[in-house]
């Protein structure tokens, strides 16, 4: 590519790089460590680097778009009814005794009847890929000897990186990556892409000149007016994707529309979104072109569209915020559970806030409870696992000194780092991840699980692994006792989720009251009804949630209006035992029992009658069914 190189003025073309092409669809090789592939001279950025960058970099392949879809078609979940699950399609299948070692860690291991046979089991209803568009390890990961397993260094928004292909990557990649899709649809599972357009695999002024920066660099990148040589960096990658030039608009658009119109993918959940909003000041513009443009789509605006609504730029914190149709990650969820199960105080009235749905957040702008991705963790943090085992990180092996990561992580481990031979300890840290998922599971919004977390995957501490490609990272499927255990749980979980539709509300609770019954009540631990000092009772640490659900129907298997259960969901987050009334008439006559994170298998354990005291185990939490009338006919 043959233009000015004027570092100053934003101009960088180097002839003497091989470019890939924005609009490939498929890419052979990888990026390899060479002074060639910088544009520059080592220290002087004035002066170009004459050398071919030819054999040290990926080259972009023509491919055969051919491929029979038969009768394929989209599962099309609804939100109300959607369990999310992120994965990594190495990290699920690379240990997988049911899949022959060849497909392990491709897009061909994750459509094998052993991995698609796990999902099923989970009752999950997509998965979340973490990134697979074509990528390129940075270079200081290359010179530790490390790479990029995340992903989150895209160079190819139209390319399934090669490297989890198991047919090739001269374009195989392609129709196995379609594959996979099909096989998965096939099962009812969506597939959900996370896409990663904030920014390119190109880095700062440092990086490789690798497509962008050498194709057009002033028009791919937000520049610093003072100094156009340097990169606007919200996203603390080094570069920021510029959506205010028509062509990056375009590109990232056609991308999208590609991969939902020719590779069949159901939707999105978009890294650092507010990057993509930011306008000429830099300032997060949620008019701006780019959500007007999905918005108006009419491929994009009918898919599945999720915001990570954040990024690390001024202002760019924009939880709740987001336009219709999008959907976010609840990281105020994510924050107030945790807080709750760790003892961390402040009371219970963020708490009911999250558990039915967030409408402090999304319901003051006409969006729907299904708006809230709930998580307790993700990709990016510790394993729910480690989440309780440990209080510091330990990344040593990511070579930055322990530095990277967050570092709060306080007061999960009963002051004992890692794995411990007391039962005690030990019994505490598995009923913390049941009150965990339990939390997640039987609240209103969209859950979101993580790979591993329902088989107790550990990264041993490491709380940032995004540069560890092995069995750190991946999942270990040699599962003991304990590991089951928590896996029926988080199965019978799904089951309650899929089975009870007032847990799968489509509107926000509103207070409104039948036969004396709200649709949603909430209660302390001496079963009555929350005052306003207990609201602001900062001291208080047991809530019951009272879930009315004989105004939720739903369609059943043949097209019939079902109603589901009135339930009790009792969270005692404090420490110690305690006992808790359980709410008498006109909320019951009695309550059947579901659940209890007490037990180390889902048990049901029999019948309590309203009125009655229930003796909680501290930091536990227990499911009820309600039970209305003499004749012992449930509420619903």
């Amino acid at each position: 590519m043959h233009g000015p190189y004027d570092p100053a003025a934003g101009h960088k073309h180097n002839p003497a790089k091989l470019l890939l092409d924005p609009y490939a669809r498929a890419f052979e090789g990888d990026l390899v460590l060479d002074d060639a592939v910088i544009g520059h001279l080592h220290g002087r950025p004035g002066s170009p680097e004459p050398h071919d960058s030819a054999p040290f970099v990926p080259r972009s392949v023509v491919v055969d778009e051919a491929f029979d879809w038969g009768d394929d078609r989209p599962p099309a979940t609804p939100w109300d009814e959607s369990v999310v699950y992120e994965m990594h399609v190495k990290g699920l299948t690379m240990q997988h005794p049911g899949v022959p070692a060849e497909l392990r860690g491709t897009y061909a291991g994750l459509a094998h009847p052993a991995a698609v046979e796990h999902l099923l089991g989970l009752g999950v209803t997509a998965v979340e890929l973490l990134p697979v568009q074509q990528f390129v390890s940075e270079p200081a990961l290359l010179r530790r000897g490390l790479m990029n397993y995340w992903g989150y260094n895209t160079v190819g928004f139209f390319a399934p990186h090669g490297g989890y292909a198991a047919g090739g990557s001269g374009g195989e990649q392609v129709a196995e990556f379609k594959a996979m899709v099909r096989a998965l649809h096939a099962a009812g599972l969506e597939v959900l892409l996370d896409v990663v357009y904030n920014h390119s695999g190109e880095g700062d002024e440092h990086g490789p000149t690798l497509s962008f920066r050498g194709i057009d660099n002033r028009s791919y990148y937000r520049l610093p007016a003072e100094d156009r040589h340097r990169y606007r960096d919200v996203t603390g990658t080094g570069n920021t994707l510029d959506l205010r030039t028509p062509h990056v608009l375009q590109l990232v658009l056609d991308s999208l529309r590609y991969w939902v119109t020719e590779m069949h993918v159901d939707g999105f959940r978009f890294d650092l979104a507010p990057a993509l909003a930011r306008g000429a000041d830099d300032e997060v513009d949620l008019r701006s072109a780019f959500l007007q443009a999905v918005q108006q789509d009419p491929v994009l605006s009918r898919v599945k569209l999720i915001a990570e609504p954040w990024d690390v730029g001024h202002d760019g914190y924009q939880v709740g915020r987001f336009p219709v149709p999008w959907a976010e990650w609840n990281d105020r969820y994510r924050d107030t559970v945790r807080d709750a199960w760790r003892g961390a105080g402040g009371g219970v009235r963020s708490l009911a806030y999250r558990l039915s749905g967030s409408s402090d957040l999304f319901g003051q702008t006409g969006r729907a409870p299904w708006a809230s991705v709930n998580l307790v963790t993700a990709h990016d943090g510790f394993s729910l696992h480690d989440l309780t085992a440990f209080d510091r990180k330990h990344n040593e092996a990511n070579g930055e000194g322990n530095r990277d990561g967050s570092d709060d992580n306080r007061s999960w481990n009963c002051g004992v780092e890692g794995p411990t031979d007391d039962p005690r300890i030990e019994g505490l840290r598995r009923r913390q991840a049941r009150n965990l998922l339990t939390t997640l599971l039987l609240s209103t919004g969209v859950p979101m699980l993580t790979m591993g977390d329902e088989v107790r995957r550990t990264q041993h501490g490491n709380n940032n692994a995004y540069c560890q490609d092995g069995p750190l990272s991946w999942v270990d499927w040699d599962l003991g006792p304990d590991d089951m255990d928590l896996l029926a749980w988080v199965q019978r979980l799904v089951e309650l989720r899929r089975t009870q539709p007032v847990l799968r509300r489509r509107a926000f609770f509103t207070g409104a009251v039948r036969d004396g019954v709200k649709d949603v009540a909430w209660f302390g631990a001496g079963g009555e009804e929350h005052t306003d000092a207990q609201w602001f009772d900062a001291e208080q640490a047991t809530l019951g949630m009272y879930l009315d659900g004989r105004g939720v129907p739903t369609p059943g298997p043949r097209g019939e209006q079902v109603v589901g259960d009135s339930l009790l969901l009792l969270l005692h987050t404090a420490a110690e035992d305690d006992d808790v009334v359980l709410p008498g008439a006109p909320w019951a006559a009695s309550y059947e029992w579901l659940l209890d994170t007490a037990d180390e298998r889902p048990v049901a354990a029999g019948t309590l009658p309203a009125g009655g005291t229930l003796r909680m185990l501290g930091r536990s939490a227990v499911l009820l069914r309600a039970v209305r009338g003499q004749d012992g006919a449930r509420t619903g």
